[in-house]
């Protein structure tokens, strides 16, 4: 019986069989794959996962969309609300704190450009002069006001600068921050303790504003107190000596000085008041009452001997400082104040003879003056 010879060609390799329930749209890798199956490079994905297929999340259902409500404008009574809210939420108050007011703004109108004074700047200091006033409390609650003002002043004084300059070259061109006094009062050494000037001020000389030579002086106050000033303000011991012993050699040129028609109009007669009051450069409060010691007191010149300030001042009004010409009447003044200017430098550098420095009043002389003056009044 014939039997039918098997195919040689068949692959050495069999296809496995399905297993139940596997799906025959299963693919089988060739020669090449099993291969690398047994080789010791596996690669980790194709190792079988402990880890359980997650869950597919469903999509959320979509929201409905509300209907959007038109947002009504807040009324004044909720803004105001709502900024005390804030008001209390920024300021949280320490243990011993509290508020002792609202802070005062500096106003927006009336200002003016560099060079010219406000009528809001005299409108501050004339508050700030009201003893009610001048206390630490209401200043701080003003300070943004006065900040503004302090401004005005500085930026009046740079532009007038040089215009002064051209009255008198010997000034040096110098900011207004080396020129201007600070509005604090020093009260350590003083009995009244009013802690605020009420006015603002600015001074300079030949040797700038801390300098030993006659100085020119510019306040702004409120109810027609400003000035313009020149001169020696208390000078120091040697200054003093050396300008009693220049009028001691000769006063002609002082006197001529301070009789000038123009010097008259601005600074008054070059005499001393009948009443006793400020007039040219006599009257001063520290003035002697006595001659100083070792000059006689029917001395031609004792009238200017018995000066310790040597100054003069000419007030302006409100409305002048309040003009924009202000800077040009101001450079006019102190034209007239220059010869006087000059005049007290060089009786202030030229040192005194040997036998004037005695005569010339020293501080300690002046004391002695006053002192027996004092026991003249009490008898």
């Amino acid at each position: 019986m014939s039997t039918t010879p098997r195919n040689t060609t068949r692959s050495s390799a069999r296809k496995p069989r399905l297993s139940k329930g596997a799906s025959k749209d299963t693919t089988y890798k060739d020669q090449s794959d099993s291969e690398s199956a047994d080789s010791d490079a596996l690669d980790d994905s194709d190792a079988p996962s402990d880890k359980r297929p997650s869950k597919k999340r469903k999509a959320p259902s979509p929201r409905k969309k509300q209907p959007v409500r038109k947002r009504q404008k807040p009324s004044k009574d909720d803004k105001s609300a709502a900024e005390e809210d804030e008001d209390e939420d920024d300021f949280e108050l320490q243990e011993g704190q509290k508020i002792i007011g609202s802070v005062v703004q500096a106003p927006k109108t009336g200002r003016v450009p560099p060079g010219q004074i406000s009528r809001n700047t005299l409108n501050f200091l004339a508050l700030l002069a009201k003893p009610e006033n001048n206390d630490r409390k209401w200043f701080k609650l003003r300070e943004p006001v006065f900040r503004v003002a302090e401004k005005e002043w500085k930026d009046f004084i740079d532009e007038f600068v040089p215009l002064l300059i051209e009255a008198d070259p010997q000034i040096p061109h110098l900011p207004s921050r080396d020129m201007v006094h600070r509005i604090y009062n020093d009260v350590r050494f003083k009995t009244d303790k009013t802690p605020y000037k009420t006015g603002f001020s600015a001074s300079t000389s030949r040797g700038g504003r801390k300098g030993h030579f006659a100085h020119y002086h510019f306040m702004i106050k409120p109810n027609n107190l400003s000035v313009i000033a020149g001169g020696a303000w208390q000078p120091e011991r040697q200054d003093l000596a050396n300008i009693r012993a220049s009028i001691l050699r000769s006063p002609a040129r002082l006197r001529a000085v301070i009789a000038d028609p123009v010097f008259v109009k601005y600074f008054g007669k070059p005499e001393p008041h009948s009443e006793g009051k400020k007039q040219s450069i006599f009257g001063g409060e520290d003035q002697l009452k006595v001659a100083p010691k070792g000059v006689d007191k029917d001395h031609p010149d004792i009238d200017l001997l018995k000066c310790r300030t040597i100054a003069v001042f000419h007030r302006f009004t409100d409305e002048q400082v309040a003009d924009p010409d202000f800077k040009n009447e101001l450079k006019r003044v102190a034209g007239v104040l220059r010869p006087f200017i000059h005049c007290l430098n060089e009786m202030m550098t030229l040192p005194p003879d040997d036998d004037d420095d005695a005569d010339g009043g020293d501080e300690a002389n002046d004391e002695e003056a006053d002192a027996s003056d004092a026991e003249n009044v009490d008898e």
